[in-house]
């Protein structure tokens, strides 16, 4: 992800002027690096080490809409309409 995408990202997620770790910021941010190394994978197929990295980022940005569903579900659903997410 450039640098220039992540404070864009950021901007657009946050909850007060200072917030740049809560769970819909770190979950708007691994959802921008999962999409741009699915991108990378899609050309580069025998990159395991690469696949091994998404998985990684998959399982930790389904473990925070884990905790945002139990904590605030109005929160949970509004993200996933934003970030075209299923579930």
């Amino acid at each position: 992800m450039s640098t220039v995408a992540k404070p864009d990202i950021i901007a657009q997620y946050k909850i007060h002027e200072k917030d740049t770790g809560s769970s819909e910021v770190q979950i708007a941010l691994l959802t921008a690096r999962i999409n741009h190394l699915t991108e990378h994978l899609r050309s580069h197929r025998k990159d395991f080490h690469s696949r091994r990295g998404l998985l990684q980022m998959a399982s930790r940005r389904r473990k925070l809409l884990d905790y945002l569903k139990r904590h605030d579900l109005a929160k949970y659903s509004e993200l996933l309409q934003k970030l075209s997410l299923r579930k």
